[in-house]
C-alpha cells in the first residue's frame, strides 16, 4: 500500500532539496526522521514534514482497509523534487551606474511517496 504527500510552491533549489531527498531515499520513516535534523540544510524541514504528512496518510488509508500499520515498517519508497514556475517571482538587485538586474527566485515541488513494503533492490 502507498501513500503520496506534495508540497508545492516551496522556496528552495531543486538541486539542494534533491541532495537531500538523496540521503533519505529508500529508508523507513524512522530513520529518515532520525536523519533528517542533522542533515546542514533549511530545506530539512520542510522534507521532514512532508515525510510525516505521507506517512500519516498511509496510516489513515491503512486504517480505511482494516490492516494495521508498524511505524517501524513504513519505508520512503520515492521521493523527488521538480523546478516549480519562476515567472513570478522576478526580483529586482541593485547594479553599477543606477541600473537594476532581474533575477528570479527559485521554487520547487516536493514529492514523497512511503510504502508498507520496502524497496526491493536498486537498479
Amino acid at each position: 500500500m502507498e501513500a503520496t504527500a506534495h508540497a508545492r510552491f516551496q522556496r528552495f533549489g531543486t538541486r539542494k532539496v534533491a541532495q537531500v531527498l538523496k540521503e533519505i531515499r529508500g529508508k523507513s520513516v524512522l530513520q529518515a526522521e532520525e536523519l533528517l535534523p542533522m542533515i546542514p540544510r533549511i530545506c530539512g524541514q520542510m522534507i521532514e514534514k512532508t515525510v510525516k504528512s505521507a506517512a500519516a496518510n498511509l496510516v489513515i488509508k491503512a486504517g480505511r482497509a482494516g490492516k494495521t500499520l508498524v511505524p517501524a515498517q513504513v519505508y520512503v519508497k520515492e521521493c523527488w523534487s521538480t523546478m516549480g514556475p519562476m515567472g513570478q517571482m522576478k526580483r529586482v538587485m541593485p547594479a553599477p551606474q543606477g541600473r537594476a538586474m532581474t533575477f528570479k527566485r527559485k521554487v520547487c515541488h516536493l514529492t514523497v511517496v512511503v510504502s508498507d513494503e520496502p524497496q526491493n533492490g536498486k537498479k
